[in-house]
């Protein structure tokens, strides 16, 4: 009888295989000592369906050896598979990966389709029990976090059970301390919109892939609700406590076609272990969309938007604004955002700003922001980043690295919070998707780099074509019709849509959706079946620039043509602001 290949059922970390002998690559010198616990590291190993494997390594090992030790547990080909740790495939050496680091082991893309098993563990065998405790933190975390985590553990062993959070696309649980208190959400990676575990019907796709914006992967949402906390400085726009965390319990979900076990209440006890965010339950009396947005304090909805400015968040609606009364009183609140998981795409998307149509976001910074605005420092934050959180992609630096250059210049020039928001918004003309103002100067300043790279390759062997300059030119008159202020690359949004399309019907394992179930921009959703594709699900967005694509000397090159187009765009803005009317937004909220 074939082995079940889809069953995560046995989610607990296979300790005991991996420091077995028969699941470690053995030495000459089988009589030596163990490795002190200074040169060892602790990972976990995340597979597509979203189980968590634990391993040691040692300072001996390399991918391969890795790879064989999940092979024993998995019965997966090596050949079949690889680990990647963010951006980097792991070929052999491993000295990048950081303690506690979170790695995602894959079916290669030959090998994978709708039909092809998921990685999971697959011996009942392999019933050992976790031998960490029920939350093990990936990272730094605060005192106060940490306080927090041995909260909620006492609890749990108490019996006091998390509750799962009724809304939302992605799977989310409250957990509680020893008084029954929420004290704290986790949110899985494994079951966020699309994912393969998602207890709200909301699968299709395997960790990895595009999930509800494209330029934001499936099961990387938890780490971007971390990079948004680790980014307000000084609590500056009040943002959470987070972490990234490794947690077990009974009550998270694992759906049936993932563990090919229909008999759920056989299911319902067992533990499974899953890679998570973690954030500090604040308690509050409201959301923004259930109070008179006009009596916020207008210091906090600036520094809400400082924040989402700086990192393009693509979904800050008044959903998940919380709102807190201050010492009781309604004529003051104070405002905590949350849910910052579709925020640092790799490319750029077209944000969500609801705070734009906010009476104070037209108030000009105060001395205070456009202080903490120029002490900003995008480069630092890039480092601090990849430091605390190394599996994050570097295009999703770049994009914050962008934005904070924008944010800062933008403040500089005397722009309000409204109108930076309103230059990095979408419109809906036409009948079609247009680049927003800061795509166009991304464009422009991208344009500028290719003229410049085929320029100086064209004086390298000592000619300049005449025809070349025609060519650029008319270019450049192409793109009037557009009616943008600034010249740029067309992007005839038609035939992108067809492009996109195409790939998100390759990218989902084998399953390809028929035309007329593909999403339209505004189409409604449909909740009829108890599972929906996701391919029914996405709605297609263009991408106008894509910073991932560029080259590391390309890349600096076109900051400085970025930084040289700002300020006629920002002119141009302030002329044009006499007159201005509201565009028609295409941004939606994804209400993650």
């Amino acid at each position: 009888m074939s082995r079940n290949l889809d069953s995560p059922v046995q989610t607990q970390m296979a300790v005991a295989v991996f420091n077995s002998p028969l699941g470690r690559e053995h030495h000459a010198n089988t009589g030596m000592e163990s490795p002190k616990p200074s040169i060892r590291r602790r990972v976990f190993v995340q597979t597509e369906t979203g189980c968590v494997l634990g391993m040691e390594l040692d300072r001996s090992d390399n991918a391969h050896t890795v790879k064989r030790r999940l092979q024993i547990a998995l019965n997966v080909s090596i050949e079949e598979s690889s680990l990647t740790f963010g951006d980097m495939v792991l070929k052999n050496d491993l000295s990048a990966i950081r303690n506690d680091s979170p790695l995602l082991l894959t079916k290669n893309l030959i090998h994978r389709s709708s039909s092809s098993p998921c990685l999971s563990p697959t011996s009942k065998e392999i019933q050992h029990r976790d031998r960490s405790g029920p939350i093990e933190i990936l990272g730094h975390l605060s005192q106060k976090t940490k306080q927090l985590v041995k909260e909620i553990v006492k609890a749990m062993k108490t019996g006091v059970d998390p509750i799962p959070v009724q809304s939302g696309l992605g799977g989310a649980y409250y957990f509680r301390n020893s008084k029954g208190e929420s004290v704290a959400i986790v949110k899985p990676t494994d079951e966020e919109p699309f994912a393969p575990n998602n207890p709200k019907g909301f699968v299709g796709r395997a960790l990895g892939q595009p999930g509800l914006k494209r330029s934001v992967r499936v099961g990387e949402t938890g780490f971007r609700e971390v990079a948004a906390y680790l980014l307000d400085y000084e609590n500056f726009a009040n943002v959470p406590p987070t972490a990234l965390i490794k947690i077990t319990h009974s009550i998270f979900n694992v759906n049936d076609n993932v563990s090919g076990n229909n008999d759920k209440n056989k299911n319902k006890k067992k533990h499974f272990s899953k890679i998570a965010s973690f954030q500090q339950f604040i308690p509050h009396d409201f959301d923004a969309s259930d109070y008179g947005t006009s009596s916020f304090p207008v210091s906090a909805v600036h520094r809400i938007g400082i924040l989402d400015i700086r990192i393009l968040n693509t979904d800050r609606h008044a959903g998940n604004l919380l709102v807190k009364k201050v010492d009781g009183r309604f004529s003051q609140v104070e405002l905590i955002p949350i849910d910052h998981g579709l925020c640092l795409p790799e490319n750029l998307e077209d944000p969500y700003f609801e705070w734009i149509h906010w009476p104070q976001a037209s108030i000009p910074f105060t001395e205070e922001e456009l202080k903490y605005i120029r002490e900003l420092n995008p480069y630092r934050d890039a480092e601090m980043l990849k430091s605390e959180l190394p599996m994050i992609r570097e295009a999703c630096l770049r994009v914050l690295i962008l934005c904070t250059v924008f944010l800062k210049e933008a403040a500089a020039y005397g722009l309000t919070l409204a109108e930076i928001g309103e230059m990095m918004s979408r419109e809906f003309r036409r009948g079609e998707e247009q680049p927003s103002e800061f795509e166009v100067v991304c464009l422009d300043a991208r344009r500028q780099v290719v003229v410049d790279r085929e320029t100086a390759a064209a004086a390298a062997v000592g000619f300049l074509s005449p025809k070349g300059d025609e060519d650029v030119f008319q270019f450049d008159s192409d793109c009037d019709d557009l009616g943008f202020p600034f010249h740029f690359a067309r992007n005839p949004f038609s035939k992108l849509q067809e492009t996109i399309e195409e790939e998100e019907e390759e990218e989902v394992s084998g399953a390809v959706a028929p035309a007329s179930l593909k999403m339209k921009k505004f189409g409604a959703v449909n909740t009829s079946s108890g599972h929906r594709s996701a391919s029914e699900q996405v709605p297609a967005s263009a991408t106008f620039v894509k910073l991932s694509e560029m080259k590391e000397e390309e890349w600096v090159v076109f900051l400085e043509k970025f930084q040289e187009a700002v300020g006629p765009a920002f002119a141009n803005r302030k002329s044009a602001a006499k007159g201005y009317r509201q565009l028609q937004r295409l941004g939606t909220s994804c209400q993650f």
